[in-house]
């Protein structure tokens, strides 16, 4: 009889509480640039040159520009002379600003 009254009282196992699964993070969508407009290409081409590291996550991040975008820019920028290649990668350009120094 003691048995049972404690079987009832001490509810243990599958009868206690169910384990809630949390829902996970969500992360907010990234609104980037998808159009170049004339205030975000001035500033590629004013701040971009001065970065000491350049690739194109770096230009995403900062400038919030898309990633075709900042692959134009890099073209453009290279193709101008403003900054010199240090790696070449088919998924990873890496890039640095042009010293008077180097070369």
């Amino acid at each position: 009889m003691a048995k049972a009254k404690a079987a009832a009282t001490s509810s243990g196992g599958k009868a206690a509480k169910k384990k809630k699964w949390s829902k996970g993070k969500v992360k907010d969508k990234a609104t980037h640039a998808v159009t170049l407009d004339k205030a975000t290409f001035d500033r590629i081409i004013k701040e971009v040159p001065t970065f000491r590291f350049i690739s194109q996550s770096i230009l995403i991040e900062r400038l919030k520009v898309n990633g075709s975008l900042a692959r134009v820019a890099i073209r453009h920028l290279e193709k101008e002379g403003q900054i010199k290649r240090i790696v070449h990668h088919s998924a990873q350009l890496v890039y640095t600003r042009v010293t008077n120094a180097a070369d």
